[in-house]
């Protein structure tokens, strides 16, 4: 059974959440804070966080870096902050995913399912092992990337995105095949989760993130890798 911790202080919002997930069959546990929720986290290893950013005890990007620096488990912010820099540090700090409220319950059991995919992959069905850039290396089978000699920590959505491309050198890879891989969506109104992404992955491995020389987008169709 896939566990899921439900990180919220919102009574009812928690409740709705645990009945949803339950008749899912998602196993549920809840914290109403950022020091339960780790406890918990540790404790209890779920395989998807949901998480609210505006905790009683602490902010929520605090509790991302906290358990990045022991888990990969996905995290799928919750949270009524909209400002465009708020998303990106709960990103930049490991988040997988962020859903504004209000949202759809269908679309969060939407995100929560890709999620688990993303977890669940099979290895890439890819002769590809290893792609070198004069910047930096992946190496894919163990998940590592580096650059000027230094570990670059990605997430896992980074981390699935970044594989779409680099095993398919050359290609454009259009923005509906990647939102569906990666996101389980196709609507062309979610193409800022991939300008979001595309960007903090230019930040992290290109040498001139404002003029990317190996992630390079196609406008209005899509992205492409070059070596």
């Amino acid at each position: 059974m896939t566990r899921v911790l439900v990180v919220e202080d919102d009574p009812q919002l928690v409740r709705a959440l645990v009945i949803n997930l339950r008749a899912r069959r998602y196993g549920v546990d809840a914290a109403p804070d950022g020091a339960t929720a780790l406890r918990l986290a540790a404790a209890r290893q779920p395989d998807v966080v949901i998480l609210d950013l505006g905790l009683p005890d602490t902010d929520g990007v605090d509790v991302i870096r906290a358990l990045r620096g022991w888990t990969r488990v996905p995290v799928l912010v919750l949270s009524a902050r909209r400002a465009s820099d708020e998303k990106v540090e709960a990103l930049d700090a490991g988040a997988d995913d962020y859903i504004t409220k209000p949202f759809s319950m269908n679309e969060l059991m939407a995100r929560l399912r890709a999620a688990v995919r993303r977890t669940e992959e099979a290895p890439l069905a890819t002769e590809v092992e290893l792609v070198e850039t004069d910047e930096f290396t992946l190496d894919l089978l163990a998940k590592k990337a580096t650059r000027a000699g230094r570990d670059v920590r990605l997430t896992p959505t980074e981390w699935h995105l970044l594989e779409i491309l680099v095993t398919h050198p050359g290609r454009l890879i259009t923005q509906r095949h990647l939102l569906q891989e990666v996101w389980g969506v196709a609507q062309g109104n979610k193409t800022n989760y991939l300008r979001v992404y595309m960007a903090q992955l230019r930040r992290k491995l290109e040498a001139d993130p404002s003029h990317p020389r190996h992630l390079i987008t196609e406008p209005g169709m899509g992205y492409r890798f070059e070596a």
